[in-house]
């Protein structure tokens, strides 16, 4: 299982229930963001095994934070997450080089640990 996690979203409620679901779990959350710019900035500080990125940020689309970061030498994995079924949006999130999507309603530990190899 991944040991570090940077949560990246807007909603600092949503931040904030995440840290504590996944740390119940074992992960360990050692940063958040609440926009694009701030997810880049972390994960290169903070080198995250994973990142949880919403898909709707202030100010970019998680699909592009999560191109940016898969472009990356040695890249994290990125799960996108959205209060939107991820059928919304298509290919995208596929094509961003994101490793999986979940709804935030489905956001576990285990429903991570599906999605990462």
């Amino acid at each position: 299982m991944p040991s570090s996690v940077l949560i990246v979203d807007d909603h600092a409620g949503f931040r904030a229930t995440a840290r504590r679901l996944l740390e119940s779990e074992g992960y360990a959350v050692v940063g958040e963001a609440e926009d694009g710019a701030a997810a880049l900035a972390a994960v290169a500080e903070l080198r995250p095994d994973v990142v949880l990125l919403d898909v709707q940020l202030p100010d970019t689309d998680g699909f592009e934070v999560s191109s940016r970061l898969t472009d990356l030498g040695d890249p994290p994995a990125v799960i996108l997450v959205s209060s939107r079924d991820g059928d919304d949006y298509g290919s995208l999130a596929g094509d961003s080089g994101a490793r999986g999507f979940l709804a935030k309603s489905d956001l576990s530990g285990a429903a991570l640990e599906e999605l990462l190899p």
